[in-house]
């Protein structure tokens, strides 16, 4: 078979009728199939009625799906040349919500802009690896494991994250470190550097636990005994188990959950979200569920690994990586295998940010298909 050709300076560049058809449209079709068994579940949250949630819901799905396609199209190189300014930008952003902050449900996370509240923590997790990509594209070949190569990503990933954990945003923030760390093992960092990382951030734990607040320590602790606070602390991990449990294998059906409808399973519509489905649904549609997850993390892989380019490759990796650890985090913390973060299910739970944030974040991985032939010198030229 022959190889496909090369996109440089000697081609012409793809027209965007040409870009449209290169658009992964299976992939385009997984994502809309996921947004909308959001869109029944908020339906469904409030007992059969497009508002307060559904409704809404679908103009943000649309807005963004336009905006994801929009981004897809854009030449690749571009973004390569912008990562550093995005980068700067959103952590700017991060820095206002410190100074002047929106404030909502006890935490300063949101930046009023009258049309929408824009939440910056959630606009960085896909910022820090377009970033990262950035900066380890352009080492490649060089001794990625080399201290001085090191410090300056481990501090665009630090400086972020205690700014939201400031907020408090305990899962964004470990979301952050989380991706961030995979970005470097994607990179090429060796095993060793992790344990040895590791080791020196369990030393930090006490001081860590010191500045955590109140609400974070209980939920901490009721994670690892639910029982002794089923009122407090302890409620929502008992309730969600509870709604779970009584799903069984086929749910009791679309808008029949008791422990929903009934006001016992708190914030149904976004982080527990998952919840209300499986007690609906049931295991049978909670593993169909997971198996559309399962195919986009396959595609995005794909896409990562028929990118001729390694900032490509890289962003599709790290994007794709992102996107696994919101499913595993959110799923794992409504099942009480970890404590209780603020980690929406992407895609389903309702919200502004979240929705944008994630389907930007696809029409990079998107972009990376689009141009995958495309060869990118270290520093974003096109090699001969």
């Amino acid at each position: 078979m022959a190889d496909r050709p090369f996109l440089g300076a000697d081609r012409a560049e793809l027209t965007i009728t040409e870009k449209l058809l290169r658009l992964n449209w299976p992939l385009v079709l997984l994502i809309s199939a996921v947004a909308g068994v959001g869109l029944a579940m908020l339906y469904s949250a409030a007992n059969g009625s497009w508002h307060p949630w559904a409704g809404k819901q679908a103009i943000r799905f649309g807005v963004c799906a336009i905006i994801m396609i929009g981004v897809a199209l854009v030449d690749i190189r571009i973004w390569l040349r912008f990562a550093y300014l995005i980068y700067a930008l959103i952590l700017a952003l991060l820095v206002g919500v410190d100074l002047r902050g929106a404030i909502g449900m006890g935490a300063q996370r949101w930046i009023d802009l009258g049309v929408i509240q824009l939440q910056p923590s959630e606009l960085m997790k896909v910022a820090l690896v377009l970033m990262l990509a950035r900066y380890f594209h352009a080492r490649a070949g060089e001794r990625v494991g080399h201290p001085l190569v090191l410090i300056p990503p481990a501090l665009a990933i630090l400086v972020p994250a205690a700014l939201v954990l400031k907020q408090p945003d305990l899962g964004t923030a470990l979301m952050l470190v989380l991706g961030g760390a995979a970005m470097f093992f994607l990179a090429g960092v060796r095993w060793w550097m992790f344990a040895l990382v590791g080791a020196a951030g369990g030393g930090v734990i006490p001081m860590i636990w010191r500045h955590l607040r109140d609400y974070q320590r209980a939920r901490i602790t009721s994670f690892l005994n639910p029982e002794s606070d089923p009122l407090g602390a302890g409620y929502h991990s008992l309730q969600s188990k509870i709604a779970i449990g009584s799903g069984g294998v086929f749910g009791k059906g679309f808008m029949a959950g008791t422990q929903a409808h009934l006001s016992f399973l708190p914030e149904k519509q976004t982080d527990f979200v998952f919840t209300m489905f499986a007690e609906e649904f049931g295991l049978v549609g909670g593993l169909a569920l997971l198996f559309v997850y399962l195919l986009i993390f396959i595609y995005g892989f794909a896409i990562a690994f028929g990118s001729r380019n390694n900032f490509g490759r890289l962003l599709a990796l790290g994007l794709t990586v992102n996107f696994a650890l919101y499913v595993f985090i959110n799923m794992a913390m409504v099942m009480g295998m970890i404590p209780v973060v603020g980690v929406p299910l992407p895609l389903v739970s309702y919200g502004g940010t979240a929705m944008l944030t994630i389907l930007f974040g696809f029409g990079l991985l998107m972009s990376v298909h689009i141009h995958r032939d495309v060869r990118i010198g270290r520093f974003g030229d096109d090699e001969d």
